[in-house]
């Protein structure tokens, strides 16, 4: 088990505030752990055993907990003494109906600190949950990253040198480590995870009737990750493979497919006119293992995968990250975080003829003076600065970028 210090110390300056801490992400990215964590860092720093209560509603001994009345019995029940902190830790609260009744009621006692968890984006957005709207503080929570991934598969793999080529290949879902570390094995339990999301956090969650269409569009994203897209393109791609669905019916199955943290939409920015872009945005999944369990391992999606990779690493380090649209020219990747930018290009290689200039001539034409950086897989032999631009190898760019300050 890896520690997650960067989301712990996200949350730490929240313990023991009246304010909920809401951990949300896609399912299976290490949100129970989290908990568990800190739970742990409570426990070593006094908090005794009794005062905390730890539910996670996706096991079998809290099934009884299915409405918000259960919740609150079960707690209350747990919680009897007056005067006394307790500290509740609830796993995938949106299991339980209208669980926020009893949230906001705990809220009001004033006795609790409380901790809730969730995998998908709507959980704080019905009506329910304006009981605790302004009350709560909120923590994304991502598969492993390259640098987590490492320090893992470190305890796990006798053999470090195909530490890269596995995360490339089965991604950052933590409980891979827990397993025989095989192909076989490994695509397996990541086409588990992929047809749970699926059936759970997005099929039944918004009353899905074509769950094929789904599946059809899940794959094309994930085939195309790292390209122009649109509700338009998908649309007329299914058309030509003989299968009728409208622009707005994609539209509502990419939402779904967002809220439950499965992909991400990136939006272009126009450089020169600053502003944002409305059409023709590009879609990424949470994680490249999704590649393995859907549509299987090919050499031509290398380079998606890589802007797929970067991109999760900046998302992670909580960038707004953005497509750089330069006249005719394109930037990969635009992350913005407290009023610094990074401008990044992703490459499998610059080997080739005209692939240097190529990847370089869009961050020449930036006028402003923010880091520029080309990364690639390329190991060695190249100026790590030319034109005032930056080469680095995508391995260092990810184990070296801060988690906090975004520092290489």
């Amino acid at each position: 088990m890896v520690t997650r210090q960067h989301y712990i110390d996200k949350i730490l300056p929240f313990v023991e505030t009246p304010l909920i801490k809401v951990i949300t992400g896609v399912r299976r990215c290490g949100k129970s752990t989290l908990m568990k964590q800190l739970i742990a860092h409570l426990k070593t720093s006094g908090i005794p055993e009794e005062q905390i209560v730890y539910i996670n509603r996706e096991l079998y001994e809290f099934d009884f907990l299915k409405t918000y009345s259960d919740l609150h019995k079960y707690v209350s029940n747990k919680c009897r003494k007056k005067k006394i902190r307790y500290y509740i830790f609830i796993d995938e609260i949106q299991e339980i109906s209208e669980w926020e009744k009893t949230i906001a009621s705990f809220l009001a006692e004033e006795k609790y600190d409380i901790y809730i968890s969730g995998s998908n984006a709507h959980m704080l957005s019905s009506e329910l949950a304006t009981l605790i709207s302004g009350r709560y503080v909120g923590f994304r929570i991502h598969p492993l990253s390259f640098s987590e991934f490492t320090e893992i598969y470190k305890q796990h793999q006798p053999d470090q040198t195909n530490a890269w080529a596995d995360y490339l290949k089965y991604g950052g879902f933590p409980g891979l480590h827990q397993l025989q570390w095989n192909e076989p094995v490994l695509q397996q339990y990541l086409e588990s995870i992929y047809n749970t999301i699926v059936l759970k956090d997005i099929v039944l969650r918004n009353s899905i009737r074509d769950s094929n269409m789904l599946n059809r569009l899940l794959h094309f994203i994930i085939d195309n990750c790292g390209n122009i897209t649109s509700a338009r393109s998908i649309s007329d791609y299914s058309k030509s493979q003989r299968i009728n669905v409208s622009a707005d019916s994609i539209l509502n199955y990419i939402q779904y497919t967002m809220d439950a943290y499965f992909i991400h939409q990136i939006k272009r920015f126009d450089v020169q006119g600053k502003k944002h872009l409305e059409t023709l945005e590009k879609y990424y999944i949470c994680d490249t293992g999704f590649a393995l369990a859907t549509i299987g391992s090919r050499s031509s999606q290398l380079s998606g995968q890589l802007e797929n990779i970067v991109l999760n690493e900046l998302i992670a380090r909580d960038y707004q990250v953005s497509i750089g649209k330069l006249k005719d020219k394109e930037i990969d990747f635009i992350a913005e975080k407290q009023g610094q930018k990074m401008y990044i290009q992703v490459c499998a290689t610059l080997l080739g003829e005209g692939v240097e200039d190529r990847e370089y001539a869009p961050l020449i034409k930036v006028a402003d003076h923010f880091p520029k950086i080309v990364l690639s897989l390329d190991e060695y032999g190249w100026n790590t600065d030319k034109h005032g631009i930056r080469w680095m190898n995508i391995k260092d760019f990810l184990l070296k970028l801060h988690p906090d300050t975004g520092v290489v």
